[in-house]
């Protein structure tokens, strides 16, 4: 294992993230697999653990407050998350804090973020009133570390810079070859880059859909690397960026560990030449509408709709279902979501690609209405976390 430092600090670059644990055949956690997995992780020099509020209907908090309990405290950091995204009508810092503690049984965490700041969760963390609390937490020593991690795009990132100046120590972000520009990741690096603030990388494979590739792209990393994982891959590409510190790895299998730990075994960055191919296969993976944002469209929307902010939620959408695209639309006026394209026309006869744009927001629409809508899955989760605090009277 090779570290990264961060303030005087040894981090493993390679950290464990705790949303896709092992689990069992009613869907529970697999604690014992995941002790072992936690074990090996360890014995490796892994010492950077990830869990938040909401991951595994709330269990992951309390699996790892288990499987790390079992290994001393130093040896082991653990980050945890404030679920400001969560929609949760009684949402209370102390209240969740305090649990968050009990649950993972301990006194501090090492590094604690505001959860997924993003468009549609943005006026929970603009209460100062909530970050003052957390602030009192680290002056307690309760929370080592403070940062947050988000979905946001540039203009609200930006808005979140400029609103927490001075008071977060990193950012954790989705970045991978694919979402550099699926995404824009590249523009959000460098927003983050010239705010000084060091990068912790989440979804690196893209939610498992980079650990496998067509056969035609993943025969072209073959060639170069036979006996290497078309996973490793990513993560190679990841050690090539110098803003990058932690990469949390969401493993669900001993296989997944083992194949993690020895592509952190040394550092081996990709070549120049390595990182090109890799950007050109997300280009011919991703697919999707050849939108260049020139905005022509907009000019004629009778509906004064941001199209190409829907082209690129479409393509996003189109690779894979994403919550963050529901997420995404919901965060939008009524007025301006794609289901209220009048399919006139005009936008297409405008659109220098020849992009069939009222077709793309039809499809986007039915895309979006085939699946529960962000909110709704929140309000399904809060219904558990209430019977969570009553069973397990972790209270204030």
């Amino acid at each position: 294992m090779f570290y990264k430092d961060f303030k005087g600090e040894k981090l493993s670059a390679l950290g464990f993230g705790t949303m896709r644990l092992p689990v069992d055949g009613g869907g529970r956690i697999d604690q014992k697999t995941f002790e072992r997995m936690t074990d090996e992780a360890i014995d490796h020099g892994v010492n950077y653990f990830d869990t938040a509020w909401p991951y595994h209907g709330s269990m992951s908090e309390i699996a790892c407050g288990i499987a790390l309990g079992r290994h001393p405290r130093d040896r082991w950091n653990l980050a945890d998350k404030y679920p400001g995204h969560q929609h949760i009508p009684d949402l209370d810092p102390q209240k969740y804090f305090e649990a968050q503690l009990r649950k993972c049984k301990v006194d501090y965490f090492d590094f604690y973020l505001m959860h997924n700041v993003c468009e549609n969760s943005i006026d929970v963390y603009r209460d100062a009133d909530m970050l003052e609390y957390f602030i009192r937490q680290k002056e307690a020593g309760r929370i080592r570390h403070l940062g947050f991690s988000t979905h946001a795009d540039l203009p609200l990132l930006k808005e979140i810079l400029k609103m927490w100046e001075g008071q977060m120590e990193f950012c954790q972000i989705q970045l991978n070859y694919l979402d550099w520009t699926l995404q824009n990741a590249r523009a959000k690096c460098r927003l983050l880059d010239e705010a000084g603030l060091p990068i912790w990388v989440m979804e690196p494979v893209h939610g498992g859909s980079l650990a496998t590739l067509p056969e035609e792209q993943a025969a072209r990393l073959k060639a170069i690397r036979p006996d290497a994982s078309i996973a490793s891959w990513t993560f190679r590409w990841l050690q090539a960026r110098p803003d990058v510190v932690v990469t949390l790895s969401g493993m669900s299998d001993p296989g997944q560990l083992a194949d993690n730990l020895a592509t952190y075994g040394k550092e081996d960055p990709v070549s120049p030449e390595e990182s090109d191919l890799l950007l050109d296969i997300a280009e011919k993976i991703k697919g999707g509408v050849p939108c260049t944002k020139c905005r022509y469209c907009v000019e004629e929307c009778p509906m004064e709709l941001d199209i190409p902010r829907m082209m690129h939620l479409y393509n996003d959408f189109n690779y894979a279902t994403n919550y963050t695209v529901k997420m995404a639309v919901e965060a939008l006026p009524e007025g301006q979501r794609p289901d209220v394209c009048v399919g006139c026309g005009r936008c297409a006869a405008m659109c220098p690609q020849k992009i069939d744009i009222p077709g793309v927001m039809s499809a986007l629409a039915d895309k979006l209405a085939s699946v529960p809508t962000w909110k709704a899955e929140c309000e399904e989760r809060n219904a558990g976390y209430a019977a969570f605090f009553k069973e397990t009277e972790i209270t204030r």
